[in-house]
């Protein structure tokens, strides 16, 4: 049964898409912790990020980081924490959280309920922030 990201991958279920390659795609977390949650992930389901073949586990890292330097631009903070946690979606995924604080990435706290349109200006936002080259 193909997870809730790999619909995603597949258009079968819509998304907040900040970045895409032909390989990756970066969407944001439709129940963020903070504003500009981002998650990154393979476009071919794999459940453990260190089951990843070493070029896609790379260039998945490398996408990230472009992602987070936009991310960073869009929704200025001290840092952009990263988290692999992989337990609720079987699909390998990458966490990037604009923080200003530790408990920014707790993932215990309860999370936002942004609007469609909240997610939709939240996504703008990054993609005019982000350089893909």
């Amino acid at each position: 049964m193909s997870s809730i990201f790999s619909k995603i991958v597949n258009g079968d279920i819509p998304a907040h898409v900040v970045a895409e390659t032909s390989e990756f795609l970066a969407f944001l977390d439709v129940s963020p912790l903070v504003m500009g949650h981002v998650l990154v992930i393979p476009k071919k389901e794999i459940d453990y990020i260190f089951d990843m073949d070493d070029e896609s586990y790379f260039g998945l890292t490398l996408f990230a980081k472009i992602v987070a330097k936009g991310l960073k631009e869009a929704f200025p903070c001290k840092k952009v924490g990263v988290a692999v946690i992989g337990l609720e979606v079987p699909h390998v995924h990458i966490h990037l959280i604009p923080m200003n604080a530790v408990n920014d990435m707790n993932f215990s706290k309860e999370k936002l309920k942004p609007t469609n349109e909240e997610l939709a200006e939240a996504a703008a936002k990054i993609k005019a922030a982000l350089t893909l080259d």
